[in-house]
């Protein structure tokens, strides 16, 4: 059974509480599932991450990702193509089954792009908060400043 700390996350964080909840939640899900394929999730910048999935032995054109009300699915499904034969396989170690992975995301949280290189997926992700949600700071005035306001109006 996996089971991941994430007390140091929620003590240098504010905000993702959700997020690491939720990723705590997949990993139980994912025990469930069988674990495959394996992924890290990382945390490449304040506000960017990164999912990487060990999909060995799948192309671009097996893997199919899509993003719909926060949640972030990728399908890996290998098809067989003419003039692929092998021959018989004496055993098999590198899986190459079906799989869907899902992973909630949180607000705000965009997907950037993908790539695949060595077997690797790589699922880029951002947290942007809109303008109208970032803290801003409020200029306190006082009598004074609004009469002179008031005053270079009128002249």
């Amino acid at each position: 059974m996996r089971h991941f700390d994430l007390s140091p996350l929620y003590r240098s964080t504010v905000g993702f509480d959700r997020l690491f909840s939720m990723v705590d939640q997949m990993s139980s899900v994912d025990n469930a599932s069988g674990g495959y394929p394996p992924y890290n999730i990382e945390r490449t910048g304040e506000s960017a991450y990164r999912i990487t999935m060990a999909i060995a032995g799948f192309s671009e054109k097996d893997v199919t990702i899509e993003v719909k009300e926060n949640a972030l699915s990728i399908h890996g499904e290998k098809t067989a193509e003419e003039g692929d034969e092998r021959g018989d396989v004496l055993y098999r170690g590198i899986a190459e089954r079906s799989f869907d992975r899902r992973f909630q995301l949180a607000d705000h949280v965009e997907v950037r792009g993908a790539t695949l290189e060595n077997g690797l997926l790589h699922v880029d992700l951002v947290r942007e908060i809109p303008e109208a949600l970032k803290p801003r700071t409020i200029k306190i005035t006082s009598k004074k400043d609004e009469a002179k306001v008031i005053d270079q109006k009128a002249a």
